[in-house]
């Protein structure tokens, strides 16, 4: 784990204390281009009433219209929790170059399903601040109980 990795998580996890605040799941991810967020995003399914309207698929779509193209080659998605299947098939289609993910999800992470589901070229990275990314759905998901 770099510094840069630590740095861009942080920013990951304040979007996920953002979903927090806002009664949502709290995930968060941004999408980074060389040394610049191009699209940031949290879970926003319960406002939207959007079952597909997870923090990947939301700093995705903001990352491909700041490009102005729908291939992520050159960039790295950085999300606080292991993206499920859907979002991990929305990473392929999108190229991205390299996912860094803070906290693996054991009951409906990709790689639990089919690891195959990622681009061949896809590089990927876990366990980045786990520890911060786990506490803050452990606290969530204590909290609704």
């Amino acid at each position: 784990m770099t510094q840069q990795d630590e740095k861009w998580m942080r920013e990951a996890l304040r979007e996920a204390q953002a979903a927090r605040a806002e009664g949502e799941i709290p995930i968060g991810a941004v999408v980074v281009w060389g040394e610049r967020v191009i699209g940031r995003g949290h879970n926003m399914t319960e406002r939207l009433h959007d079952a597909t309207a997870h923090a990947e698929m939301i700093a995705v779509t903001a990352a491909t219209q700041s490009m102005g193209g729908k291939y992520l080659e050159g960039c790295t998605l950085y999300v606080t929790v292991e993206p499920c299947p859907m979002c991990a098939g929305a990473l392929n289609w999108s190229q991205v170059g390299r996912i860094v993910y803070g906290a693996p999800d054991p009951r409906r992470g990709y790689s639990l399903f089919t690891p195959s589901l990622l681009h061949p070229k896809t590089v990927v990275e876990g366990g980045v601040l786990a520890d911060d990314c786990s506490a803050l759905m452990l606290e969530f998901f204590k909290s609704k109980r």
